[in-house]
């Protein structure tokens, strides 16, 4: 399948004209820093207008500063409050597209006029490189464009890159108690960045990452031709499975595999601190949780609490293990009597319930509240500010290494780790058959988490600082050259792109790209070389193009 852009038909003449002064008048001096910059983003509006069809015209779907929706439109989507400030760079325009037309005619004209384009599908970003940058931009976002259509007989789905996790969900149950889909386990996480970027979720012991079920997509690419898989041809569909679509072009939709899962699956969240032998529980899990039964996932978050002792209050850590697993609790509490005892897991512990319901579970949500929670697209906890980072071990951590890691942590307080287990699924899928190299030899991947509530430099300096160092101190634990890092953890700590040339954006693209996709960097930039060699698909951690 492929659309030309040159089959899109103008807009009368005057009309045209009336609506470029109306859109032009709206332009602020906060959104162009000089004449000369106001006279492009004039040109770039006249050329999108120019561009769009009668029956799909683009101008509703265009905000400028002066629009009064503005603000709201850019802040809905903001997930991380770090890039929310009064000195956070703004876009000089939103297009909420609401047609393929619309996403065509924002890149034809965007590559045109050498403007920076930022792709926002509408779910999380962690540091927020789809709605900011320092150059002037504009972004292109995807949120209406959120269809999501299954089939149940053929096992398949096309989800549009607006829709979030939640949405799909409740729509694949809607048609069937017997199907779901391995993603995330965040409702309101963007269809668009998780799929593209190799997202994961706790069906992957199971069934592997969100891009191992993917079979076809739809894409608009630097020519503003919509492609499918036949028409794009291997090379890039095998790149936006993993390598992220926002460096290739802008992706509409994929079309997935729906998985079978049982009608009750049970769930479990059990706590541990020191004091009830969590050092030795969680020495235990690592040599468990990657190796036992796929059909369990079990989670591990680190956090540090105060706990009331005989002689008051003091820190110590504790160990949650949350978990799902694709059957009934009678067989799941034999399991682990037997693979893991130290965990002393009860009847009393476990829920069963429905899979779609184990999802408002994992989030924290009331399994008794009604499921259209799940298409809910606001977060249902405060939207916090916030910073990200990530690992991954190879090796079981020595008991003197975790003791040393918990003092580490009570030392720093406000840091969380989140331990996913591997294996399974994971370890099956060669580390070349998508741009996701994470795969056998991996126990677990480590997040690190900071997360406050106060506004201020000062107070973000703080909590950055720390995962930096709760980072740094695990680095004889983790993977070595390179060290790994999962590219939709997305950490602007491992390098930034400036794309201020060809030579120079290889080379510094090449030192975070190595830590996202290990051997299959190379490939990845070679294919961008070849189906983007301007670079207009470009933000802060993109692929790049080879030098010439």
């Amino acid at each position: 399948m492929v659309v030309h852009s040159n089959n899109i038909r103008t807009l009368p003449s005057l009309l045209l004209a009336s609506i470029v002064v109306g859109l032009i008048v709206s332009l602020t001096p906060c959104s162009a820093t000089s004449s000369g910059s106001n006279s492009a983003h004039e040109t770039f509006i006249r050329c999108l207008v120019n561009r769009s069809e009668p029956s799909h015209p683009i101008t509703s779907a265009l905000y400028t500063p002066n629009n009064a929706l503005f603000s709201s439109v850019l802040d809905s989507y903001v997930r991380n409050l770090r890039f929310n400030t009064s000195t956070t760079k703004k876009p000089y325009l939103i297009i909420t597209a609401l047609h393929v037309t619309h996403v065509q005619a924002a890149v034809v004209c965007g590559k045109r006029h050498n403007l920076q384009m930022k792709i926002r599908s509408g779910g999380h970003d962690y540091e927020g490189v789809s709605y900011w940058a320092e150059k002037p931009f504009f972004i292109l976002d995807m949120f209406n464009l959120r269809s999501v259509e299954v089939d149940v007989e053929s096992e398949t789905a096309w989800v549009q890159a607006g829709a979030q996790l939640g949405e799909v969900y409740y729509n694949i149950a809607k048609k069937s108690k017997n199907h779901g889909f391995p993603a995330g386990v965040c409702p309101t996480v963007g269809v668009g960045g998780h799929l593209s970027g190799g997202g994961y979720g706790n069906l992957m012991r199971k069934y592997g990452l969100s891009v191992d079920n993917v079979i076809d997509a739809q894409i608009v690419d630097s020519q503003g031709r919509l492609l499918d898989r036949k028409s794009m041809g291997e090379d890039l569909f095998w790149a936006i499975r993993g390598g992220g679509g926002a460096s290739f072009g802008v992706v509409l939709a994929y079309k997935i595999n729906l998985v079978q899962v049982p009608e009750k699956v049970t769930v479990f969240s059990v706590y541990r601190t020191l004091e009830q032998n969590a050092t030795d529980i969680v020495y235990n899990w690592q040599h468990v949780a990657p190796f036992i039964d796929n059909d369990l996932f079990i989670r591990l978050i680190m956090d540090v609490v105060n706990v009331t002792q005989n002689n008051g209050t003091t820190l110590t850590l504790r160990a949650n293990f949350i978990a799902l697993y694709l059957g009934d609790s009678k067989t799941l509490i034999s399991l682990l009597d037997e693979k893991f005892p130290q965990l002393g897991l009860k009847q009393q512990d476990c829920i069963e319930t429905t899979w779609l319901q184990s999802v408002l579970f994992w989030t924290n949500i009331n399994i008794s509240t009604p499921l259209e929670v799940l298409l809910d697209r606001q977060p249902q906890s405060p939207v916090n500010f916030l910073k990200r980072k990530s690992d991954y071990v190879k090796e079981p951590i020595p008991r003197e290494g975790l003791e040393g890691i918990f003092k580490k942590m009570i030392e720093l307080k406000d840091t969380i780790l989140y331990f996913n287990p591997y294996g399974g699924r994971m370890a099956e899928v060669p580390s070349t058959a998508t741009p996701f190299p994470h795969r056998a030899g991996r126990l677990w991947k480590v997040q690190y988490q900071a997360n406050w509530r106060t506004p201020g430099e000062g107070v973000a300096d703080y909590y950055i600082d720390l995962t930096r160092k709760l980072h740094k101190y695990m680095t004889p634990f983790v993977s070595k050259n390179p060290r790994e890092a999962f590219f939709n953890y997305k950490d602007l700590d491992l390098g930034i792109n400036h794309n201020n040339g060809k030579k120079k954006s290889y080379k510094e693209g090449r030192v975070y790209g190595v830590e996202y996709f290990n051997e299959n960097f190379n490939r990845l930039v070679q294919i961008k070389t070849k189906v983007d060699p301007q670079n207009f698909f470009r933000n802060e951690q993109s692929i790049p193009t080879l030098p010439h």
